[in-house]
């Protein structure tokens, strides 16, 4: 069944209707507005764990039009467990332009935000620590010799010794990480200008299914 308003000079269907008004809405001022709000529900505790992650939106292409994929980056708090903010990639941008502006918008004070390699910048280190937040990078190729040169000391005799060890087994798999961190690093700091960088952590996972055995570092 399709309902019908009148008064518009012409007649409506409802979904006519919304889209216009969908249309009229300032998409920016709007997702600044929801930040707020979502802001204003969430409980954020000190030390709480914001993840920053990019992710494409399922059948958001549009092939007819032309258009690529709608691409987000999405501020996730793990102990509310809650959205935080969105803000869209621009068609010709990336994460590393959308991270700042996704910040931005939050409170982070007292937080910790973790984000992928992606977002291994120090610009936005530099801005989480002038927000009030401390933050934990993956770090891969793309920062070229600090990589190298982290990915050096944890595999030389003086690497940091194991601090702790977690393990984990289901369906005949049994993972077992351990975790070495140093906050000795002026040599690294030095070398790469990191003036926010406060320690360096490898995570070794190792995976045992099958009569196999897997090795992992990150």
């Amino acid at each position: 069944m399709v309902y019908r308003v009148a008064g518009l000079g012409a007649w409506h269907t409802f979904t006519d209707t919304f889209g216009e008004v969908y249309a009229a809405i300032d998409t920016e001022q709007f997702s600044v507005c929801f930040s707020r709000w979502v802001a204003d529900l969430a409980n954020l505790t000190e030390g709480e764990v914001i993840a920053i992650d990019g992710k494409c939106l399922r059948r958001s292409i549009d092939k007819a039009s032309k258009k690529a994929a709608i691409h987000m980056v999405s501020a996730w708090a793990q102990h509310n467990n809650l959205v935080l903010a969105q803000v869209k990639v621009d068609d010709k941008s990336n994460e590393i332009n959308t991270i700042p502006k996704l910040l931005s918008r939050l409170d982070i004070a007292g937080a910790v935000i973790t984000i992928d390699a992606m977002g291994c910048q120090k610009k936005i280190a530099e801005q989480i620590k002038q927000q009030g937040g401390d933050y934990v990078f993956s770090l891969k190729g793309n920062q070229g010799n600090l990589h190298d040169d982290v990915k050096t000391f944890f595999t030389s005799s003086l690497s940091a010794k194991v601090s702790s060890v977690s393990y984990e087994g289901e369906h005949g798999r049994i993972e077992t990480r351990s975790i070495r961190a140093t906050a000795d690093i002026a040599w690294l700091q030095e070398r790469h200008d990191w003036k926010s960088l406060q320690s360096i952590i490898a995570v070794t996972a190792t995976r045992e299914t099958d009569n196999k055995v897997t090795i992992q570092i990150f």
